[in-house]
């Protein structure tokens, strides 16, 4: 079931709600440059051992508005907060992946993890995408910068080669393909400004002391674009965290071990 919840005036972002009878629900935070679609291998699988799949289209991206202004992470994370509440969830596991994931921590830290009971952070980037003086373990600043001019300049080819990092397992063409159209779904400006969020947003390290409800990290080893200590990172920051590492993933551990994946995701939620 899909449906347009309004965050603010002017921007409403497009949700789908797979199997809204079931008491256990998990609200699902893509990352960029894609869309809810990303977790295709989750909402067919998922429900069918009882569990109700939510994901949305971040303003920017996929069927959501797309506006000038709010891609930081205080207001990203406001509109988690007004999806939450427009569909009254209570006790929910929130699951961020990537660029999600960091969003995800900052609504736990911002709007107390209201409505959210458990946490899993897929990938995510955070406490930091990029390398910092005092947090070496991302990547350099260049590369992201880089990221930034061929959005501006061709987008399409951005996508691209990013595509060729995201996974580790074999992906077929017809699949790479279908990956590189949820990209070219989204706005250029919006692309764009997410990007630049990395490169400005630090608070994220002492959000993660925030983080009160059981979390689960699961994290490939072979991340070319959030690097495994990331994860690492993530659970020395979080109390009662627990990390699982995914041998045969990369970036894309949705897809590279999406068995795996749906697994603990129930194995956690119970």
């Amino acid at each position: 079931m899909g449906c347009y919840i309004q965050v603010e005036d002017s921007v409403s972002l497009y949700v789908e709600d797979v199997n809204p009878g079931s008491g256990k629900a998990i609200l699902f935070l893509h990352g960029w440059p894609g869309n809810h679609q990303l977790f295709e291998y989750q909402f067919t699988q998922l429900p069918q051992m009882g569990y109700r799949c939510i994901g949305w289209d971040q303003r920017g991206f996929g069927k959501s508005d797309k506006p000038w202004r709010g891609y930081d992470y205080d207001r990203l994370a406001d509109d988690v907060r007004a999806v939450i509440a427009a569909l009254n969830l209570q006790n929910i596991t929130l699951a961020g992946h990537s660029t999600g994931g960091a969003i995800a921590i900052r609504y736990m830290a911002r709007h107390g993890g209201y409505g959210v009971s458990k946490l899993t952070l897929l990938a995510a980037a955070a406490p930091s995408l990029i390398q910092r003086p005092y947090f070496p373990y991302g990547l350099k600043k260049e590369e992201v910068l880089t990221i930034i001019e061929g959005t501006y300049k061709d987008r399409p080819n951005m996508l691209r080669g990013f595509g060729d990092m995201f996974f580790f397992q074999h992906v077929t063409p017809a699949f790479s393909d279908w990956f590189f159209q949820l990209g070219l779904q989204a706005a250029g400006w919006a692309t764009a400004a997410i990007a630049n969020t990395w490169l400005t947003e630090e608070k994220l390290f002492y959000d993660l002391a925030q983080i009160q409800v059981p979390t689960l990290i699961l994290h490939g080893v072979h991340d070319r674009v959030c690097h495994f200590p990331l994860a690492e990172a993530q659970r020395n920051g979080i109390k009662n965290a627990k990390l699982v590492p995914f041998q045969f993933s990369g970036h894309g551990l949705f897809y590279d071990e999406r068995d795996k994946l749906n697994r603990e995701l129930a194995h956690f939620i119970g």
